[in-house]
C-alpha cells in the first residue's frame, strides 16, 4: 500500500506529464477549437499541480519533479508522431492515450490508497475526473 507522499508524488508527476504533452503540441498548426480545449486542459493540470505543491509544502515534503531527460524524450517523441497530415486527429489520439495512462495510474492509486488521507484522496479524485473529462473532450477531434 502506498503512503500519502507517494500518492501525492504520483499526482504531481501525472499533472506534469499532462502539461508536457500539451505544451509539446501547442506550436503545431491545429483548429482553433482544439487549441482552446488544450489550453483549458493545460490550465486545469497547472491548477492541480499547484494544489499538490501546496499540500507538499504544508507538510514539509519535497516531491521529485519529472526528470529532464524524460521531458526531452517526451517532447521529441511527440514531434515525431506529428509528422504528416491530419494533425488534429493525431493530437487528439495522443492526448486520449496520455489521459488514459493517467486514468489507469490514478485508479490504481485510489484503489491502493483508499481514503487514508482525505485531502490527497480529494486531489487524486480531482485529477481522475480531469483525465476523464479530457478524454471525452478529445473524442470530438478524432
Amino acid at each position: 500500500m502506498k503512503n500519502s507522499k507517494e500518492i501525492l508524488s504520483s499526482v504531481l508527476k501525472t499533472t506534469q506529464m499532462g502539461q508536457l504533452g500539451i505544451r509539446s503540441v501547442l506550436d503545431t498548426s491545429m483548429r482553433p477549437g482544439l487549441r482552446k480545449a488544450l489550453e483549458s486542459q493545460l490550465r486545469e493540470y497547472d491548477s492541480i499541480e499547484s494544489e499538490a505543491h501546496l499540500i507538499a509544502t504544508q507538510r514539509g515534503w519535497e516531491l521529485p519533479e519529472i526528470d529532464p531527460a524524460v521531458r526531452f524524450m517526451t517532447d521529441m517523441m511527440t514531434r515525431m508522431k506529428l509528422t504528416g497530415r491530419n494533425s488534429d486527429s493525431k493530437i487528439a489520439g495522443m492526448m486520449i492515450q496520455g489521459n488514459t495512462r493517467g486514468m489507469i495510474k490514478g485508479l490504481k492509486n485510489i484503489h491502493q490508497f483508499g481514503r487514508q488521507d482525505e485531502q490527497i484522496h480529494i486531489l487524486s479524485q480531482k485529477l481522475l475526473d480531469c483525465e476523464t473529462a479530457n478524454i471525452r473532450q478529445m473524442q470530438g477531434f478524432l
